[in-house]
């Protein structure tokens, strides 16, 4: 749609307000980590924040095309921040607050961002996780790396007692919490609480109009390289995609009360918790806690405070709570719901029958959705075939590689500062086609089964993790000579990361050297990429040209002694050692 002008932000709030005339409609119910903690906020009220904000970012030095970081809970502000983002055209990089330091850092470097909005800290059930503590580590970092970020706006989330939705001049009633003393650092000169810049900020801010192929965010996904890639979305396409696939994925009706689960940090809460239900006018839940706490029925528990319509979560959610039985979801009504959705990896029959069995008491569809195409039938446009490993389309019954023969609204773009890599990626492999990286199954009845990963990546509870970045974050450790990661199945999380480790001549595998490797994966990437188990390998299974054979040390994490072909396995002596030692796997 490239000459066409528009901005996102309009089309989701002032259209809605203006035009449609919802602007007293809720468009969020806020429910915090505590069950007592709870806000609303309408399209108005939203609109005057975003405009507020926008100005605040305008005042910074903020201009179309700036790249602006965001590392914060599932909070207002969030949702504020990027739209005000969007307002003035300038990228929003969303960095998930289960990140560390040292990833945030990376991608604040890769994309050149000069503001970081942050928050002073927040609860994830019973642990306090100190956010302003690892963005300041993680600005230190670009410091020494010679890219000083000018500026980081702290919203104060722990520390309020009442500020409504943001200190506005706002009729939302006041976040119920109790004041909590949070120690943070502040960097004079630096630092600015957000609260105060928005009391001096103007409540109108015009919006800046965009081209449609302009971008509208970056947002890092882990690459099978080892080094995060920027992913690139447009506003006109992406704008387009999220508003029809909202709608008619989820049958979406101006009475509904959609929830989406997801971060907003991953590209489903980009997309459905934020544009595509605000492009529709419709009133969403907002979650800043977990499944679990207080107790395992919180998430039925807030389907029915919010009368909820439509649910979308993920398999890995549904498989942890089905460990509960049944009680916990049947002793609340869960009545108002009508549809169901799973996002973010393949959902095994198990847990989507009992998705369907207990949670919508056998009265609610499920959408099976993947993000790409969207449901298990192709959407609208979308035109998926599945190849061989000779690039050859199977018809009918078929097993291979998932691809898309034409281009969709919502593709992304290109990788940010990388066109060669995202050329690379998704169209080399199989010229004319877009691949997916995923593997897929048709059946006899058309439709779409994923398979899973069929690169170097893994899929871990809806995260995709990159194996070289694992194994990078291992053989950082001084003791680690080498390092392979492959995928091993978990009851909850789906896959699970299985390492394997060389070490070094002098070091001695134990209990202890496991623990710091975890503590570094976690301080490296983040706790979502910690192993549930870590082997030690005295040498791993390569061909002769040295390359990792990653198929046999998926059958050795799985105890398969079946493992095929292994005449170009330079030493095969190896393999029978690692089989003794998987039995010795510390976890």
């Amino acid at each position: 749609m490239k000459g066409a002008t528009t901005n996102i932000c309009y089309n989701v709030l002032d259209r809605i307000v203006h035009e449609k005339k919802l602007g007293d409609k809720v468009a969020f119910y806020w429910e915090g980590n505590e069950p007592e903690e709870t806000t609303q906020i309408t399209y108005r009220e939203l609109l005057v924040q975003v405009c507020q904000f926008s100005n605040v970012l305008r005042k910074q030095g903020i201009r179309k095309g700036d790249r602006v970081a965001i590392y914060m809970p599932m909070i207002l502000e969030l949702v504020v921040a990027m739209l005000a983002c969007a307002r003035l055209g300038a990228l929003h990089s969303i960095v998930f607050a289960g990140f560390s330091a040292e990833s945030l850092c990376e991608r604040i470097l890769d994309s050149s961002c000069s503001l970081l909005i942050t928050t002073d800290a927040f609860y994830r059930g019973e642990k306090l996780v100190n956010l302003k503590e690892l963005a300041d580590e993680a600005l230190e970092k670009c410091r020494e790396k010679g890219f000083p970020v000018i500026c980081c706006i702290v919203v104060k989330h722990l520390g309020r007692e009442e500020l409504g939705t943001g200190d506005s001049p706002s009729q939302s009633p006041p976040i119920k919490r109790p004041c909590r003393d949070i120690q943070i650092s502040w960097n004079q000169g630096v630092d600015f609480w957000w609260h105060e810049l928005m009391k001096e900020a103007g409540d109108e801010c015009e919006p800046e109009w965009c081209d449609a192929e302009d971008p509208l965010f970056i947002l890092y996904t882990s690459g099978s390289t080892g080094k995060p890639k920027g992913v690139v979305h447009t506003v006109g396409g992406y704008m387009l995609y999220v508003a029809t696939t909202f709608k008619y994925v989820f049958d979406f009706h101006a009475e509904d009360v959609f929830w989406c689960t997801a971060d907003i940090g991953w590209i489903t809460g980009h997309s459905y918790v934020t544009y595509g239900p605000l492009a529709n006018g419709a009133t969403s839940v907002l979650f800043e806690g977990i499944p679990t706490y207080p107790d395992v029925s919180r998430l039925w528990s807030i389907v029915d405070k919010y009368k909820v319509t439509k649910f979308y979560t993920a398999p890995t959610a549904i498989r942890l709570l089905m460990k509960f039985g049944d009680e916990p979801v049947t002793k609340h009504s869960r009545a108002s719901l009508q549809v169901l959705g799973t996002v973010g990896e393949p959902i095994n029959p198990e847990a989507w029958l009992w998705y369907h069995q207990v949670v919508g008491a056998q009265r609610c569809p499920i959408v099976d959705t993947f993000w790409q195409t969207e449901t298990t039938f192709p959407f609208f446009g979308v035109a998926p075939a599945i190849l061989n490993e000779s690039g050859e389309e199977l018809e009918g019954e078929a097993e291979g590689y998932l691809v898309f023969k034409q281009p969709w609204p919502g593709i992304m773009r290109t990788v940010y500062g990388n066109h060669e890599r995202f050329e690379t990626t998704y169209f080399k492999k199989f010229p004319g086609y877009y691949v997916t990286g995923d593997g897929c199954r048709r059946d006899q009845d058309g439709y779409y089964w994923i398979t899973g990963r069929i690169d170097d990546m893994l899929n871990v509870s809806g995260h995709l993790l990159s194996t070289a970045e694992v194994e990078s974050a291992l053989v950082e450790h001084e003791a680690v000579a080498e390092a392979a990661v492959v995928s091993h199945p978990h009851p909850v999380k789906g896959e699970c990361l299985y390492c394997f480790v060389t070490l070094c001549d002098g070091h001695t595998f134990s209990p202890t050297l496991t623990e710091e490797l975890k503590k570094q994966i976690r301080e490296k990437i983040g706790p979502i990429a910690t192993p549930d188990y870590i082997q030690n390998a005295p040498g791993l299974p390569k061909t002769r040209s040295g390359k990792i054979m990653r198929r046999v040390l998926r059958k050795i994490a799985q105890n398969d002694h079946d493992l095929g072909d292994m005449s170009t396995v330079a030493d095969p002596s190896v393999i029978r050692q690692l089989f003794t030692h998987r039995c010795l796997t510390i976890q």
